[in-house]
């Protein structure tokens, strides 16, 4: 009820602020017309993991035959399809199938398992919706922002997006077609570690108690709040020339990106255009790899490889291609940890130290959100002072999170079902 409630409310706002659709409608009008098929088919890759394997083909099969029938009834109306958008209804409606078969012909246990399914495959489609109505009414109703305070506090870590910018030019197409793989395709990333932690809920009929697509979900839905208080529109928009045709040096307080690191001044709210988002602080892509790189922890080595990869060149691209600054970052690592020790604590329980460490992380957030709007200044002034202390308050943040979860570690592998192989069989005495 309260997703639903939220979801009604983001509609309403969509349609007050933008004048545009909301999520809710944009999920049902992907019913006939033309959806990105990304979102879709990863949500329904993560309902299938209730499924058993022959179950799993035939919701596939019927995904790939519906939309090769819209396909060609598209092809041969010639309707106007934007790009991208061939495909995909046919994911929803094997979704939607699905839940009608639940519905229908399952009782009990069962029942609520298939639905389950089909429920983190469709949230997880909503998420992408929520996401798009939160930038757009941060774009509405923030019409100034403030990346003059974030950019002079950037001072104090050295303004390593403009170092980053150099140094991803320097590496030339390749690094950057890399990068923006990365960039761009973070949820597949995200995907991935969730079906790992997901695979045996077919074989067992239960989900685990904890997993990725819970933080994932949670940061998307707590940090645009952040994004309304606090709206700031990244270097590239702001001291750059935008992209896409997004933002652009008509908007920007002056084109210095990635060269020429602002000069430190008394820092005040500019003007924007009512178009971008005003999606940079905290860095939420940074938040989601954090998240990612958690999760993959427990994983085969491979995975944790992978996460590593994808924290790393995750933070690369925000920075490389002007995307964020490094406070921003910051922020978005202590975001991810006090999110990710809030949920699992809702399942190990609320004892002092999870109650501490979620606590702290709340109070580093703010304190870090605070230093950039009221004392930028004077953090550029003193960049040997501000800098470190920046660093050592995140990593406090993460070394509280490690050490609180560490204690939860012997209770995660008894619920796992570790337990010691058994023995030999005893003998029978000899008499």
């Amino acid at each position: 009820m309260v997703t639903l409630a939220f979801l009604i409310a983001l509609e309403i706002a969509a349609r007050r602020y933008g004048g545009v659709p909301g999520p809710i409608t944009n999920q049902a009008r992907e019913v006939l017309f033309p959806p990105k098929p990304g979102p879709l088919y990863g949500g329904l890759a993560l309902m299938m993991v209730v499924l058993t394997w022959r179950q799993r083909f035939i919701a596939a099969g019927a995904a790939i035959g519906i939309d090769a029938v819209f396909v060609m009834v598209r092809w041969a109306v010639d309707a106007d399809v934007p790009e991208d958008h061939f495909f995909g209804n046919g994911a929803l409606w094997a979704m939607l199938g699905c839940a009608v078969f639940a519905l229908t012909r399952r009782t009990g246990a069962e029942r609520v398992l298939l639905l389950k399914g089909v429920g983190l495959g469709l949230l997880l489609v909503a998420g992408r919706k929520t996401g798009d109505t939160w930038l757009l009414i941060t774009s509405k109703t923030r019409p100034t922002v403030l990346d003059p305070y974030v950019a002079t506090a950037d001072h104090a870590l050295g303004n390593p997006s403009w170092a980053a910018g150099r140094m991803l030019e320097a590496t030339g197409p390749v690094g950057t077609h890399l990068l923006d793989g990365v960039y761009g395709q973070l949820a597949v990333a995200a995907i991935v570690v969730a079906i790992y932690q997901l695979r045996h809920v077919a074989a067992e009929r239960r989900f685990p108690r904890h997993h990725l697509v819970r933080t994932f979900l949670v940061i998307g839905l707590l940090g645009p709040a952040v994004y309304m208080i606090f709206p700031v529109v990244g270097p590239i928009f702001a001291y750059g020339p935008g992209t896409s045709g997004t933002g652009g040096v008509e908007w920007a307080v002056v084109d210095l990106w990635p060269h020429t690191p602002p000069p430190i001044g008394i820092p005040h709210p500019v003007p924007y255009d009512g178009i971008t988002p005003r999606n940079c602080m905290p860095s939420l892509h940074t938040a989601w790899a954090t998240a990612i790189f958690i999760h993959s922890r427990k994983g085969p080595r491979l995975l944790r490889y992978a996460g590593t990869f994808w924290l790393t060149a995750t933070l690369a691209a925000t920075l490389g291609f002007g995307y964020h600054y490094g406070v921003d970052l910051l922020a978005g690592v202590v975001f991810a940890l006090t999110v990710e020790t809030g949920l699992r604590a809702l399942d190990h329980g609320w004892g002092r130290p999870a109650i501490q460490q979620v606590a702290y992380g709340t109070a580093v957030f703010t304190a870090l959100l605070l230093s950039y709007r009221y004392l930028p200044a004077d953090m550029a002034r003193h960049p040997w002072l501000a800098g470190p202390l920046l660093l050592l308050l995140t990593a406090s943040v993460i070394y509280g999170y490690a050490r609180t979860i560490k204690l939860w570690e012997p209770e995660a592998a008894k619920a796992s079902g570790d337990r010691p192989e058994p023995g030999p069989e005893p003998q029978p005495a000899v008499i």
